[in-house]
């Protein structure tokens, strides 16, 4: 019975997929090398996050254009990852289910290739409407980094 109870609670656990808080998310990326990665601040991140998906490791949206968005960073199917249903250029050279894991190591990496892009961070719209050339301190206010 305990068996049982652990897989059920395990794979609701694995269905929800982890929000991390703003300063949890701050700090990690922090110690991943992300604050003035490529000439963007962290506070630019964390709203990008923010805005992209909230916080939420498991968010995936689907776009008009038949390509998916997977993960924290709602990295696209088109260019970014696979996920053997949209043609892709697969920049990141991962399958798009690693982008929906608690453990976003290979997200950052990930966000990190795409910000390596001409576009940089404009290559997201949330970006574009809610974080460019505004003041975003308050991303960051208060979690220590």
């Amino acid at each position: 019975m305990k068996a049982v109870l652990f897989l059920v609670f395990g794979l609701l656990a694995i269905a929800n997929g982890k929000i991390f808080s703003r300063c949890e998310l701050a700090q990690k990326l922090e110690a991943s090398g992300m604050d003035g990665y490529h000439g963007y601040s962290l506070a630019d991140w964390i709203c990008l996050v923010q805005w992209e998906s909230d916080y939420n490791t498991e968010a995936i949206d689907h776009d008009s254009d038949g390509s998916t968005d997977y993960g924290i960073f709602q990295i696209n199917s088109r260019w970014w990852c696979n996920n053997y249903q949209t043609p892709t250029s697969n920049g990141c050279g991962i399958d798009c289910s690693e982008l929906l894991s608690d453990n976003i190591d290979v997200a950052i990496q990930c966000a990190k290739r795409v910000v390596r892009d001409p576009n940089g961070m404009a290559a997201w719209v949330a970006w574009r409407n809610r974080c460019q050339r505004r003041d975003l301190r308050q991303y960051t206010a208060g979690c220590g980094v």
